[in-house]
């Protein structure tokens, strides 16, 4: 079998008997019946996925993924594709939003090149950037399809190397990517899984007015029309409209998952890596924490999909991770909630009425 057939063999849901013991624990804690709302449903969500009380967080990494976009030339994005490496670049060199809230949040970032159509080989080299580079950024997916159906297992098995490489030393991954255009096959990809129209999920991504929203749109169905991407087949949706950061994503979360440890899944980009990881593998859905809803019009639709709702609402539209870093303090106070809040007799309170 591939290094993708064993790994998503290898995934299996939440562990019940933890999950059990997590919600015992949790309906006994010295305060209001789950009056912590949501951080409780976060922790009992935790120890089933990592299958420990109390669940391993504190060693937090995001995995950027960086990759090119062949679909840029038909003029889907404010910024021209240079951009790219010069974001790398400036990963590198801490001075992107990412690296600011990661460092705020206590959590480490690997950046990865997938398909930047640029040399990073200076940075790769200096072990700066992770060199996973399927190709110099895949083709026009409005002329045909973005990449073959073997880059695409590529794109995706380096997704799954990048976490079984950092495995060791970290207990939970975050998402982020790096991608002029890449909101044009995000797009693509959650019109195709969910069946809902390109103009219902295609938002502005870097800014665009309406009538290059409309230009956007009409891009993604020629796409589609082009490619009739097969929507029970994962893999034929990356190849036909995806991009190679986003199969590496795919890859994260679907290698995450094979090892119990949770994810904490970004924005627009980053979920429609999780769609894809859905498709190949669909317990993956069980160890995603959607960070936050962005202003992309399709995002609510892809965690609609996925049934994840997200922690934060903050009209985010960066990706980077930005999201999921921010969300990591979510993540930890949730870890923390259900294993050192005293229970009612810990704490020698006395419980609510009967």
């Amino acid at each position: 079998m591939s290094l993708l057939e064993q790994t998503a063999a290898m995934i299996t849901g939440q562990d019940q008997t933890w999950r059990n013991q997590a919600r015992a624990r949790l309906d006994q804690l010295a305060i209001p019946h789950w009056a912590l709302g949501r951080l409780m449903d976060l922790g009992l969500d935790l120890v089933g996925q990592t299958r420990a009380l109390p669940p391993p967080v504190s060693r937090k990494v995001i995995i950027t993924m960086a990759g090119d976009h062949g679909v840029a030339v038909e003029g889907v994005s404010k910024f021209p594709q240079d951009v790219t490496p010069q974001m790398v670049a400036n990963f590198v060199r801490g001075g992107a939003g990412i690296n600011v809230l990661a460092r705020q949040a206590g959590t480490d970032v690997v950046v990865v090149d997938m398909g930047v159509a640029a040399d990073l080989s200076a940075l790769t080299g200096r072990g700066e950037v992770v060199d996973k580079k399927v190709a110099m950024g895949t083709a026009n997916m409005a002329q045909g399809p973005a990449m073959s159906r073997e880059e695409a297992v590529r794109a995706v098995e380096a997704g799954i190397e990048v976490v079984n490489e950092l495995a060791a030393d970290y207990d939970i991954f975050g998402t982020g990517d790096m991608g002029i255009a890449n909101t044009t096959p995000s797009s693509a990809i959650v019109a195709v899984l969910t069946g809902r129209a390109a103009a219902e999920v295609t938002g502005r991504g870097t800014g665009l007015d309406d009538r290059q929203v409309a230009a956007k749109i009409a891009v993604i169905n020629r796409a589609l029309e082009i490619n009739r991407p097969n929507p029970a087949d994962g893999l034929d949706v990356l190849s036909k409209v995806g991009g190679f950061e986003i199969g590496g994503i795919a890859g994260v979360i679907i290698g995450a998952a094979a090892l119990h440890k949770p994810v904490v899944v970004d924005g627009f980009i980053s979920t429609a890596g999780a769609l894809i990881a859905q498709s190949l593998a669909p317990m993956t859905a069980e160890y995603i924490i959607a960070a936050h809803r962005s202003m992309e019009n399709g995002h609510g639709v892809m965690q609609d999909h996925l049934k994840c709702q997200p922690l934060l609402d903050l009209n985010l539209r960066l990706g980077e991770g930005t999201g999921a870093a921010l969300a990591m303090h979510l993540v930890e106070a949730a870890a923390r909630i259900v294993s050192e809040v005293a229970t009612f007799e810990e704490a020698a309170v006395a419980g609510a009425d009967k």
